[in-house]
């Protein structure tokens, strides 16, 4: 069963600039030393920090010698860190990088930033593509923007797995796909397979330019390289402002499922050989095919659960383990429900609602439990997923009374700051529920949480 964890998009506060403290633990070596929220760590053994790798390098030992500057008076001060074994320093930052992040060199024609509605908020269209969330968060990025001095950095410090688009391998098509700096990601992919660098791929697979033979040899090539030891296939999604696009394998059945056919060979090779499947198509393939989901042994551990790989199968599994083993919580559920004429809407988007609604009938088989799958008109185009719900679609097609309704928002339509992505707050969307009769919750989008949630709640 996958891990289920935040996902966010954008947060609508500004980059950090240097490596400002956010939180200070009580009693731990940085508290003795008199460190406090809104210092700014200058140098850590005389160096000055990058980001949290620098930091968790330089700062790995059992002491460490600091530059702090307090901007309450202007002044840097120095001073010396000791801890115990085991003992953390005590110290959070605002962000993880303290340099600011790095942008985007290419100019990808399936970029979902170049399909936003104008009127978008600028942070949605922040285009990042830096190494270092790579390794800490597991964005994908290119490697068209890494010099020599990055690659012998990821090498020197272990920085692995790192997540990488490789979308095709023949020069001309990536340069037609990625742009003008589609090479030097080549270059760097293979830099780093060569120094024993473990990489977790992916390909977004665009109808016509780089499907069928290129799809080929992007495989062939990986397939002979063994630290890529995971590429996901993830379908282009297009919105209706896209100026390229308007038709995806979303769109075609079979188009779909001879991607699944394509790949099988891959993937019976790979278990043959390694003993797990590595090449992997993300789930709106079998969605669009019309095809069951894998087995959970298909996707190796899912280890890229947030590309989309693997999250309908954990889901279906999850479900059929909370029934077994919260039997007792789940009837205590369905009786709270009946006992007070209730019912319960779990809000998904459109490309869940059958997996979704799987477990509403394991946790209410007389139907108290029910999905809404929210058609995402903001956006157009082929979108369906949960994670890109927004305010003004959903309000418009929630019901006008939810009187005797608890309505369950999944947390994943929300950032850090509870905003959705057309801009609108977590507490405005819970009023207009509220105000509606409903009853709103937020919770993962996953069956143990989703039976925490509404057990808290009822029982």
């Amino acid at each position: 069963m996958a891990e289920q964890k935040r996902a966010d998009y954008a947060s609508t506060r500004p980059q950090a600039d240097g490596a400002w403290v956010a939180r200070v633990e009580e009693g731990s070596p940085a508290w003795d030393a008199g460190i406090e929220p809104g210092m700014r760590i200058v140098a850590v053994n005389g160096v000055e920090p990058r980001d949290i790798i620098d930091w968790r390098w330089e700062a790995d030992g059992g002491w460490c010698d600091l530059e702090v500057f307090d901007p309450t008076d202007g002044t840097t001060a120095s001073c010396e860190l000791e801890r115990e074994p085991g003992e953390d320093w005590g110290i959070e930052f605002t962000d993880v990088l303290f340099d600011g992040i790095r942008t985007c060199l290419n100019a990808c024609v399936f970029c979902f930033m170049a399909m936003l509605p104008k009127e978008a908020r600028a942070t949605l269209t922040l285009r990042d593509d830096d190494y270092r969330l790579s390794f800490l968060q597991g964005n994908f990025v290119t490697l068209t923007n890494v010099t020599d001095e990055d690659v012998d950095r990821i090498v020197t410090c272990g920085l692995e797995p790192m997540n990488v688009s490789i979308h095709a391998i023949s020069p001309d098509v990536r340069r037609k796909m990625i742009g003008a700096h589609a090479a030097r990601g080549v270059e760097v992919l293979e830099a780093l397979c060569d120094a024993g660098v473990e990489v977790h791929a992916q390909i977004v697979l665009c109808p016509g330019l780089n499907d069928g033979d290129e799809l080929h040899r992007t495989l062939d090539w990986v397939e002979a390289r063994p630290n890529i030891t995971s590429l996901a296939i993830v379908p282009m999604g297009y919105t209706r402002h896209s100026k390229r696009f308007d038709r995806s394998f979303s769109d075609d059945v079979e188009a779909s499922r001879a991607v699944v056919r394509l790949i099988e060979p891959y993937q019976e090779r790979a278990r043959k050989a390694l003993g797990n499947t590595r090449f992997q198509l993300s789930d709106e393939f079998y969605v669009d095919a019309d095809l069951p989901v894998p087995p959970a042994e298909t996707y190796d551990g899912y280890p890229q659960f947030y590309d989309g790989i693997g999250m309908l199968r954990s889901f279906l599994d999850e479900s059929a383990l909370v029934r077994a083993e919260r039997a007792g919580e789940c009837e205590a559920v369905d009786a709270a429900l009946a006992d007070r004429s209730l019912g319960v809407l779990l809000v998904c988007g459109e490309a869940a609602e059958k997996t979704i609604a799987v477990f509403a009938g394991l946790l209410s088989p007389e139907g108290r439990v029910w999905t809404q799958a929210i058609r995402n008109d903001y956006f157009g185009g082929d979108v369906n997923v949960t994670g890109l719900i927004v305010s003004c679609d959903l309000l418009a097609q929630l019901a006008d009374n939810l009187s005797d309704t608890v309505v369950v928002l999944p947390e994943v339509m929300f950032n850090f700051d509870q905003v959705t992505l057309d801009g609108d707050t977590q507490a405005h969307i819970l009023e207009e529920i509220s105000r509606r009769g409903g009853t709103p919750v937020i919770s993962e989008p996953s069956p143990g949480k989703l039976l925490d949630c509404l057990h808290g709640l009822l029982v």
